[in-house]
């Protein structure tokens, strides 16, 4: 295993998780192939099962540094398809993705977007995480709350017909969540990429089919 730095300094939680990237196959992988993150396999490995990045489709991947899904995004669309990276955070330049930095919950974030995008996405993408406090309930509450803020970011911006991919957390809440979107898309499903750990309670909302008259903002 490769040597960690300052060991003696950092915390048990911080040692193990050290541990734990510098073992896992998907982030020698990333490193090995170029990517900025093992997510870009979740995305990836999503995709292969159920073609939702198709050539020539407008995107926007929300929460989008560093750059995993936006990376695989680009690849799958072409040179022919939009997208566009949205974070509050600074993102190095990446070919074939254009990068706004913003938060996407202000006001005139959406209507930014469709003008960058050239028209309303074809897809929506989100694998944003909140900082994690340590508590499981309070962090469970704060991705599922980022969750449903996407939700309503892809109503929108989505084109009818269009595709929603979130990040959730396993814990109840994310029930709600399943039902709402089956009330505004054709299909809606779980969907645990390979890539995810298997101790992880991360599951991912794939939604297909939004239907424009939901009644929805």
């Amino acid at each position: 295993m490769a040597r960690l730095k300052d060991e003696k300094r950092r915390t048990l939680s911080s040692r193990t998780w050290l541990e734990r990237q510098l073992r896992d196959p998907y982030v020698m992988r990333a490193k090995r192939e170029g990517f900025r993150s093992r997510a870009a396999y979740k995305l990836a490995e999503v995709d292969d099962k159920y073609h939702v990045l198709k050539p020539g489709a407008r995107v926007v991947d929300l929460g989008a540094a560093p750059g995993g899904w936006s990376e695989i995004a680009a690849q799958r669309v072409g040179a022919k398809g939009r997208v566009v990276a949205l974070d509050i955070l600074d993102m190095k330049p990446l070919a074939g993705v254009e990068f706004l930095q913003l938060d996407f919950l202000a006001d005139t974030a959406p209507a930014q977007l469709k003008a960058m995008l050239g028209g309303k996405a074809h897809v929506v993408l989100s694998d944003m995480a909140a900082n994690a406090t340590g508590h499981r309930k309070t962090d469970h509450l704060r991705i599922m709350g980022l969750a449903e803020a996407a939700v309503i970011f892809a109503y929108e911006v989505l084109a009818v017909g269009g595709t929603f991919v979130c990040k959730v957390l396993q814990g109840g809440t994310e029930a709600v969540l399943l039902a709402e979107l089956k009330r505004d898309f054709e299909s809606v499903r779980h969907v645990k990429p390979p890539a995810s750990r298997a101790d992880s309670a991360e599951l991912y909302l794939l939604a297909r089919g939004f239907r424009a008259n939901s009644g929805k903002p």
